[in-house]
C-alpha cells in the first residue's frame, strides 16, 4: 500500500505550484488521519498547509526559494550535508539511484537522487519499518534543518518535526550541534550564494532538462494503491 503520510511530506516539500494548492485539502486530511504524527506536530502542518492553500502563488514560490534553493543549510538534498563537494558525494548518489531502481523506482525528475523530495516519494513505496531505517540515518539533518526553520519563523518546520518523529530514533545531539555551528547564509547575497553553488553540473539521473519534479504525478498517486513488492537490495 502507499503511505500517503510520506507522499504527502513529499508534496509538502516540493516547489509550490497552483495545481499543488489545489491538493492541499487532501494531503491535510491524509496527513491528519496518521495517528503516527503527534498532535502538536499536526497543527504545525495543519497551519503550513492552510498557508500554502490560501497564500499568493507567488508569495510562497518566493518563500521556498529564499528557504531551501538560497540557503545551503536549509539544502533539500541530504548529501549537501553529509559530503559537501567531497568524492564521497558522488559514490553515495550512485549508490542510492541503484537503491531506487532495485525498488522499482524510477524518478522523473531533474532533481539529484538525495533530493529529500525525492526520497520521501521512494519511501511512500516501501515498508514502514525500511522507511524507518532511512530516515533515522538523517534524523541529525531534520532536526538542524528544523532548528533553523524555527529561528526564521518558517510554517515548514513542523515537516521535519513529523520526519524526527517517523524516523523512530533517538536524534544524536552532538551531530546537530556540529551542524549548527555552520555559519547561516545569506538568501539576499546573491554574488555569496554563486560563489558557493558553482560546481560542475553531474548528472546521476534521468533528463535534467526535464524541467521541476513532476508534481502532478506524484498528485496522482495520492489515491492511486502501489502494488510494488520488490525488496530492497542488500
Amino acid at each position: 500500500m502507499l503511505d500517503l503520510t510520506f507522499k504527502s511530506l513529499s508534496l509538502l516539500l516540493s516547489y509550490p505550484t497552483k495545481e499543488l494548492q489545489a491538493a492541499m485539502p487532501e494531503i491535510r486530511a491524509a496527513l491528519a488521519a496518521d495517528p503516527r504524527v503527534p498532535a502538536a506536530t499536526g497543527q504545525g502542518l495543519d497551519k503550513l498547509t492552510d498557508w500554502l492553500a490560501t497564500g499568493d502563488i507567488y508569495d510562497v514560490q518566493e518563500s521556498y526559494v529564499m528557504l531551501f534553493d538560497r540557503s545551503r543549510t536549509l539544502s533539500l538534498n541530504l548529501f549537501e550535508h553529509v559530503h559537501g563537494e567531497s568524492r564521497d558525494r558522488g559514490g553515495a548518489m550512485v549508490s542510492l539511484l541503484e537503491t531506487y531502481r532495485d525498488g522499482g523506482f524510477d524518478p522523473v525528475t531533474s532533481e539529484l537522487p538525495d533530493h529529500l523530495p525525492v526520497l520521501l516519494e521512494f519511501l511512500s513505496t516501501r515498508p514502514f519499518a525500511e522507511a524507518q531505517d532511512i530516515l533515522a540515518d538523517a534524523s541529525h539533518i531534520f532536526d538542524a534543518i528544523r532548528t533553523r526553520l524555527d529561528k526564521r519563523e518558517s510554517r515548514y518546520g513542523p515537516v521535519f518535526a513529523a520526519l524526527m518523529h517517523l524516523s523512530g530514533t533517538t536524534v544524536d545531539a552532538a551531530a546537530v550541534a556540529e551542524m549548527l555551528a555552520q555559519p547561516e547564509d545569506d538568501p539576499t547575497d546573491l554574488a555569496a550564494l554563486d560563489a558557493i553553488w558553482e560546481e560542475t553540473e553531474v548528472t546521476f539521473g534521468p533528463d535534467p532538462n526535464a524541467g521541476c519534479p513532476q508534481v502532478r504525478d506524484m498528485l496522482a498517486g495520492m489515491d492511486t494503491p502501489t502494488t510494488n513488492t520488490l525488496n530492497r537490495s542488500a
